[in-house]
C-alpha cells in the first residue's frame, strides 16, 4: 500500500510529507540535548528542509528541543499542546499554537488530532510541581487517504483502543526505547509496543525513540554498562519487530536507522 514519505530523522523525529504539508514531530537536529549526545549521524540539513509544520508532543527536552526549533525558518507554526505556548513564545519561538488532547485542528488538506499519551507532562520531570507543565500526548494525522498516528512518549495506556476505534491505521509510529540504560514509567519497551500494535492493529508499524542519544561517555565506560548500552542504540526495534512476528500479528514492521526514508510523496 502506498505510505506518506516518512524519514526517520532520529529519536522522535520524523519528517511526513501528508495532506499537502510537511510535517516534523518533535525535533532533535543538534548534536546534543542538556547531558545526552547524539550517538546516530548528524540529521542531514535537507531533512527538515520545506517543513512547515511542528507537532510537539510534550515538554522534555529531548522532544521539545528550543534549540532545534530555533533551526527552523520563523514562519514554521509550532503545535504545542494546550498550556505550553506562552511559555514557548517567551523563549524566542514565533509562531506558535496549542492544541488539547482530543482536540483536531485542520490545516490545508491535513487534519490532526491530539490523542492522550502516558507521560509525565512537566518540562523537568515527574518529581517537579513547579515550572512549565502540559499534558503529553501523541497525534492522529489524516490526510490524502491515510492515517496515521505518530504517538509521542508513552506507557500502554486505556485510551489507545479509542484511538484504534477511530479508524484502520495506515502506519503507527511507536516508540521502543529512550537513551539510557533503563526506562522508567511512561515509556514503551519492545515488548509493549508490540502490544500497542495489537490494540492499534496498523498495517505498518515504525519503531522510533531508540538509536540516537545517550547520556555522554555512558557508551564508552568500559565492561558490562558500556556494552550494554551499546547494545541498547541498536537492539530494542528489531527486538520490536520480533515481537510482533512471535505474536502473529499482521502489521508489517519497517525498521529504519536514523536518516533513512519509507513511502512514496503524498
Amino acid at each position: 500500500m502506498d505510505l506518506p514519505e516518512t524519514t526517520f530523522l532520529g529519536h522522535s523525529t520524523l519528517r511526513l510529507r501528508i495532506g499537502g504539508r510537511t510535517v516534523l514531530t518533535d525535533p532533535v537536529l543538534g548534536r546534543s540535548v542538556g547531558p545526552l549526545r547524539r550517538a546516530a549521524p548528524a540529521v542531514d540539513p535537507t531533512g527538515p528542509a520545506g517543513a512547515d509544520l511542528v507537532l510537539i508532543s510534550h515538554l522534555h527536552a529531548d522532544h521539545l528541543h528550543l534549540a532545534s526549533l530555533r533551526r527552523l525558518p520563523r514562519a514554521v507554526e509550532v503545535v504545542v499542546p494546550a498550556g505550553a505556548g506562552d511559555w514557548l513564545r517567551r523563549r524566542g519561538v514565533a509562531r506558535v499554537s496549542e492544541l488539547a488532547v482530543g482536540q483536531t485542528r485542520v490545516f490545508d488538506g491535513l487534519r490532526v488530532t491530539g490523542t492522550p499519551a502516558d507521560h509525565s507532562g512537566h518540562r523537568w520531570g515527574p518529581r517537579f510541581t513547579h515550572g512549565p507543565q502540559a499534558d503529553a500526548m501523541g497525534h492522529l494525522l489524516e490526510g490524502d487517504g491515510l492515517r496515521v498516528y505518530v504517538a509521542g512518549d508513552t506507557g500502554l495506556f486505556p485510551g489507545l483502543d479509542d484511538v484504534a476505534a477511530q479508524g484502520p491505521i495506515d502506519l503507527a509510529a511507536l516508540p521502543v526505547w529512550g537513551w539510557g540504560p533503563n526506562l522508567g514509567p511512561g515509556h514503551l519497551d519492545p515488548a509493549g509496543a508490540a502490544e500497542a500494535v495489537r490494540r492499534l492493529a496498523p498495517t505498518v508499524a515504525l519503531p522510533v525513540h531508540w538509536g540516537t542519544l545517550a547520556v555522554a561517555g555512558l557508551c564508552s565506560v568500559p565492561g558490562r554498562t558500556g556494552s550494554r548500552m551499546r547494545e541498547l542504540l541498536v537492539r530494542p526495534p528489531h527486538d520490536f519487530a520480533d515481537a510482533v512476528a512471535a505474536a502473529g500479528l499482521p502489521t508489517r514492521t519497517v525498521v529504519l536507522p536514523p536518516g533513512a526514508a519509507v513511502g512514496t510523496p503524498a
